[in-house]
């Protein structure tokens, strides 16, 4: 049976660097049959040129800050049966699309969904939740790693993020695409809620597994301080007239925004005079959001032809392990083996008990550091005895299923 064609859509805005990783993450999926979109501003585009896969990239020109907007200007261009979604802060896991599509072999499945990773690299950010017309979020259990199909409601939809979600292109035509109402924030929280009042199915697939860096931007600093919280206040204001939800979310959400700052007051990485500033934009937001029209469809029109990614990378996986001290030497086989097209994971692990981390460097490779005797998932005890071999083992073990 011929794999489905995905279109890979990556949105992008005054993040040249990050989106350049995360194009090489992506080109190291082991997805059979798939093509990537990419829509960003100017930076974005040179910097795609000068990649290696620039020519083998559907390029858009879009230089608006709505990420809504830019998401559809993906969608006309792309010819996939399924459209998927990552941020160009994020960088998938090489099985990602694999886990993420196969549910779609059930017709009944209009979109998916997989985990969020944080940017620790092991523990997760975002799992499965639910979704209501006051924008209230609640955990959604699953029980095994197995993916499940759920059917959302008009009260209660099934909640996909945008960093990581799937959906049938002609599913995306039928519902109008996103709303350009929703520049940013709540975007494809309302795109959940119109698939819930259809009584469409959503799989929640807990295998597919990107990682989410939060990249700096216009709206936040790289230590996720917000600079500015206008569009959350904005889009909140949207989604809760649009959805016919309780208006009195906008005090609770308020109080949520001002404990946040708060938190990073105290944490000193905000003066006091910057709270009130800062939360000032919300409730400007708030009142600019109350005048937007919202709930016009988009044309997305025919889609081009498909441009399938030429697969440059081995199916082969290699692990490449060893102390901290050896580091130069192990990082330079880990680049010439990924120069080699080999998807690479590198451990460096030094005899202590620090924690773990995990991140997609701009060589190509993955780089777990921490102790030998360290956390890596956030359950381990704090400290445990091991052997390096065994150490080595565990880890490989751990990520078996996703890398």
């Amino acid at each position: 049976m011929t794999a489905p064609t995905v279109s890979v859509v990556i949105v992008s805005h005054g993040r040249p660097a990050s989106l350049g990783i995360c194009l090489t993450g992506v080109g190291q999926i082991d997805y059979p049959n798939f093509e990537i979109v990419i829509v960003a501003d100017q930076s974005g585009i040179d910097a795609v040129n000068a990649h290696a896969l620039g020519d083998q990239v559907k390029l858009v020109l879009f230089d608006e800050m709505n990420i809504s907007a830019a998401r559809n200007a993906g969608v006309v261009v792309a010819a996939g049966e399924i459209i998927a979604f990552i941020d160009d802060d994020a960088i998938p896991e090489p099985t990602w699309l694999t886990h993420l599509i196969a549910p779609f072999a059930d017709e009944s499945v209009a979109v998916a969904g997989g985990y969020v990773i944080g940017r620790n690299g092991i523990s997760f950010q975002w799992k499965a939740r639910t979704v209501s017309p006051d924008a209230h979020t609640e955990d959604l259990i699953l029980d095994y790693d197995r993916p499940q199909v759920f059917e959302g409601s008009p009260t209660r939809a099934i909640k996909t993020e945008g960093t990581n979600m799937a959906v049938r292109r002609d599913v995306l035509v039928h519902l109008g695409g996103f709303d350009p109402a929703f520049r940013f924030y709540l975007d494809e929280t309302d795109l959940n809620m119109r698939i819930g009042k259809a009584g469409l199915k959503t799989a929640i697939v807990p295998l597919a597994q990107v990682h989410h860096g939060f990249a700096p931007s216009a709206r936040r600093r790289d230590d996720r301080v917000p600079r500015d919280l206008f569009e959350i206040g904005a889009s909140l204001a949207v989604y809760l007239c649009k959805h016919d939800g309780n208006l009195a979310a906008f005090p609770l959400e308020r109080t949520a925004q001002r404990h946040r700052l708060l938190s990073h007051m105290v944490a000193g990485r905000l003066l006091p005079s910057d709270v009130a500033k800062i939360l000032t934009t919300f409730d400007v937001g708030w009142d600019a959001g109350r005048a937007r029209i919202f709930g016009q469809l988009n044309d997305l029109g025919k889609a081009n032809d498909f441009k399938l990614l030429k697969p440059k990378m081995s199916p082969e996986r290699l692990v490449i392990s060893g102390r901290i001290w050896e580091r130069r030497k192990l990082m330079a086989s880990a680049v010439e083996a990924t120069k080699a097209g080999r998807r690479v994971s590198l451990m460096l692990l030094s005899p202590t008990v620090a924690y773990h981390h995990i991140r997609f460097v701009a060589d190509g490779y993955w780089l777990q550091s921490g102790g030998l005797f360290g956390k890596s998932l956030r359950s381990d005890p704090i400290w445990r005895f091991w052997r390096f071999a065994d150490r080595v083992a565990r880890e490989c073990q751990r990520i078996a299923s996703v890398r």
